[in-house]
Order: structure tokens, then C-alpha cells, then sequence
């Protein structure tokens, strides 16, 4: 992608190059199927015809159209030269109107040629939006499909790390009971003040309780990739809830698409709304370690999850980006989707906020220094700040607000009336990032 969409998207894996020969993420418009070129809103608004493949290719890639056909993959540079013309009409294209002056603003701060800017705005006024013309592909035969994998049955390890939360983990584990896939095993890795061994004995599970006194949610998780015996392993969360062909849909996933990672979505019963792309099948941009399944050999090529985001979140979004670096294909899968109920208890909870851009209190770092950690390793400096801007004043409304006009208009309000609080809220935990940049990361690999 290209300048101005990395301000607006400045963290987004595919904005990093994978280390492989072959990207099947960006198909050539030119070499699909006729019906299928038919469902898409191909521009030729573009000066260079080359953005017009790209701008097919993305909507490709956001309506969830996957192939493993080589022959159709986009060949296009990495560093290829946008006009700013052409920039702002991708941009007109995808987002909404507002998002055009946003970037006009920041562009200004940055004393890019002010004239320029409002040139390519002008130019591109009339610029017609992306008019979808499906919700999405769909992969209908996916329920009747008759998987090899799952005939096969090999051992799934399903990890869970748990602190303080037995009321919940009372119903994941029975929902783990209930599957109809069962060659699995259970990794339980206790961390509770109140430890109970007495708790696990009434389950219908192979269970394997590790009793952890120190409270460590990725040392724990690391302990138990370790010690499993699974070909697969599956990561879950104490506090959710699943429905009886979960597992049998994460192994189908890998088989029906030869992916590498079936990333299974995640339902917040917290009041934020569900993202459209939950509801079906494409290429994932994000790795959750509440929700997925991968082959146990992958841990053995890219290491473990790294320490240094001990007591803080987003050690599943560095560990998503070695994946997505690795090659290793990762897809959105609807159909193993759990309900995140978000206790209010234990967990990350006990260390402070579950939420990586919102402090608990107004002298906690803004956002969670591992948040930063992540980005600036990834994406560098320049990404941080373009992530800072967008996503701090978001973060200011309350949650059940996010994403409506209300919580805009609130978060606005807040950050004028405690902007000196809120820089040196981000101020703190630039700081801190910046030590956990200087200490390097902490990744244990394994033979």
C-alpha cells in the first residue's frame, strides 16, 4: 500500500512485506473467473492503470476471495510510486468523506506542499466510492466438506491460562465437554490466588491442571506449548464461550484453505459493535490468543511468545506479525467463533486495563507501552505516531460509545479538555516503550 492509506492504516500487517515467493493475497483482476470479475467495482478513476488492479485486487482481499492458484497472483513492486492524484481517489474509494480532510490536517502539520494537497482534494471531488456489489464470497461447501485433516484426528492441544476466574472457567471447560470434535487434550495453567485442584475433578476432559504461582499470562502460555503433546495447538481463553463444532471447525479451516492458522473471531459481549468481516471467510489480519488453531511446528520456527509483554497485552499481535513475516497463511474463520465475555475479574484485568489504548487511571501510560513496543518494532517510528493520532481520541469516549457520532463528539470534548494529561500520558509510555525497544525482545525458541 501506499503513503497515505499507511496514516490512515498505519498498523496493518499487510502493510509488511512476507518473506515468500509466492503472495496469494493480491489477485489479478484480469485472471479471474468472468462471474467473479462481474461482482467486483472495477475503477478506471485512476491516472496509472496499475492502482486500478490494485484497487480490484484489495476489494478482492476485502470481500474474502482466497485462492492458492499461483497463476493468478498480482505481481506488483512494493515501492510502487503513487501520484497523490491517484492516492486520494484510492482513499475517496474506501473511506468516508471525513477521512479525506483528516489526512489533509496531518498532511499540513507535516508541511507537506499545502497547494498540492488541495489540488489532488479538487481533482478528485467527484471520485465515485467502492459500491459493493456482495456482502462477501462465500464458501458454501465449507459445512458439507469432507476434511482428510479430521478423519485423520490428530491430537489438539487446547492451552488455556487462567488467574482468578474459576465461575467462568466452570462453563468454558463444559463447553470443551460438549465438543463433537475429541481427540484433544487440555492444558490448564493455574495462576489463581485461590488455587483449587479440587475444582477440575468432576470434568468429562484430559485435563493436564499446571499450577503456577506466578502470575505470568505468556510464560504460562509458553510452559504449556512445551510441555504438549498435540500436533496442533489451540489457544483459548478462560472466559469464553463456544459452541460444540469449534474445534472441528478451526481443523476444517486448515484443511479446506491449506492454511497454516485458522484465526477464529471473537464476539465481545462488552457493547462495541461486531466488525463486518466476522461473518465470513478471508485472509486474517489479526492473531488472537483467545481464539486459534495452528500446527505446533510453527512455535518451533518462529519461538515462543515474547516475554517483554509480560503483565501487559498484545504479545498475540507481535507474535501475528513473526507469522505473517514467516509466510505462514492465516484465515478469518468465522465459523469457530466464540463470545468473549470480558470478566471483569482476573486475567489481564489484574494487572491493570484489558484495553491496550485505555489506562486505568490518569497517571497510567497511554497507550499500554506494549502497544508501542509492537508497533515501532514492526512499523517503526512513523506508524506509532500515525496510530497515536487516530487512535488516541478514540479511545477517550466510553466503550458502549465506540464507533457512534456520541462518542466522536466525547472523545473531542475530553481531549481538549485534558490534552497536557493525555500527552504526558502517551509521553509516559513512549518512554517505556523505548527501554523495552533498548532491552530487546524476550523470545525462547524450542527444539
Amino acid at each position: 500500500m501506499f503513503e497515505l492509506y499507511k496514516i490512515l492504516n498505519p498498523t496493518w500487517y499487510y502493510n509488511l512485506k512476507p518473506n515468500i515467493e509466492d503472495n496469494l493475497y493480491w489477485i489479478d483482476f484480469r485472471k479471474i473467473d468472468q462471474n467473479d470479475k462481474n461482482l467486483i467495482d472495477y475503477s478506471n478513476q485512476y491516472d496509472d492503470r496499475k492502482i486500478s488492479l490494485l484497487d480490484a485486487s484489495y476489494q478482492l482481499w476485502q470481500l474474502g476471495y482466497i485462492s492458492n492458484n499461483k497463476n493468478f497472483i498480482l505481481n506488483h513492486d512494493y515501492e510502487i510510486k503513487v501520484s497523490l492524484k491517484d492516492q486520494y481517489t484510492f482513499i475517496r474509494r474506501f473511506f468516508k468523506p471525513v477521512w479525506v480532510y483528516y489526512l489533509f490536517f496531518i498532511r499540513l502539520l507535516r508541511f507537506n506542499n499545502p497547494f498540492s494537497e488541495i489540488i489532488a482534494i479538487f481533482q478528485t471531488r467527484n471520485c465515485k466510492m467502492f459500491k459493493k456489489k456482495i456482502s462477501y464470497f462465500s464458501y458454501e461447501n465449507f459445512d458439507t466438506y469432507k476434511s482428510n485433516l479430521v478423519n485423520k484426528s490428530p491430537l489438539i492441544s487446547i492451552i488455556v491460562p487462567t488467574l482468578n476466574r474459576y465461575e467462568y472457567l466452570k462453563d468454558a471447560l463444559k463447553d470443551l465437554e460438549n465438543q463433537e470434535y475429541n481427540n484433544f487434550e487440555v492444558i490448564i495453567v493455574d495462576q489463581s490466588d485461590n488455587y483449587s485442584l479440587e475444582f477440575y475433578k468432576n470434568f468429562r476432559l484430559q485435563l493436564n491442571v499446571i499450577r503456577q504461582k506466578r502470575k505470568a499470562l505468556w510464560e504460562a502460555r509458553n510452559h504449556a506449548i512445551k510441555i504438549s503433546k498435540g500436533e496442533y495447538i489451540l489457544l483459548f481463553d478462560d472466559d469464553s464461550r463456544v459452541d460444540s463444532k469449534w474445534v472441528l471447525n478451526h481443523l476444517k479451516c486448515l484443511d479446506f484453505f491449506k492454511a497454516d492458522i485458522s484465526a477464529g473471531v471473537s464476539k465481545s459481549t462488552y457493547g462495541a459493535p461486531i466488525p463486518s468481516h466476522y461473518r465470513y471467510f478471508r485472509w486474517a489480519d489479526q492473531f488472537d490468543t483467545g481464539n486459534a488453531l495452528l500446527h505446533k511446528k510453527l512455535f518451533f520456527q518462529c519461538g515462543l511468545f515474547d516475554t517483554q509483554f509480560e503483565k501487559m497485552r498484545s504479545g498475540d499481535g507481535e507474535f501475528g506479525a513473526r507469522l505473517f513475516l514467516n509466510g505462514f497463511k492465516n484465515i478469518n474463520n468465522p465459523k469457530a467463533s466464540r463470545v468473549h465475555l470480558k470478566s471483569k475479574i482476573g486475567g489481564l484485568r489484574y494487572f491493570g486495563s484489558w484495553d491496550g489504548m485505555r489506562p486505568t487511571n490518569l497517571f497510567s501510560p497511554r497507550p499500554i507501552p506494549s502497544v508501542l513496543y509492537l508497533f515501532r518494532k514492526y512499523w517503526g517510528t512513523e506508524a506509532a505516531k500515525n496510530s497515536l493520532l487516530i487512535s488516541i481520541p478514540i479511545s477517550l469516549c466510553p466503550y458502549r460509545l465506540k464507533g457512534k457520532i456520541s462518542g466522536y463528539l466525547i472523545s473531542f470534548l475530553i481531549l481538549i479538555i485534558f490534552f497536557p494529561i493525555i500527552v504526558i500520558q502517551v509521553f509516559r509510555s513512549w518512554s517505556i516503550a523505548s527501554s523495552m525497544i533498548n532491552e530487546g525482545e524476550k523470545i525462547e525458541t524450542i527444539d
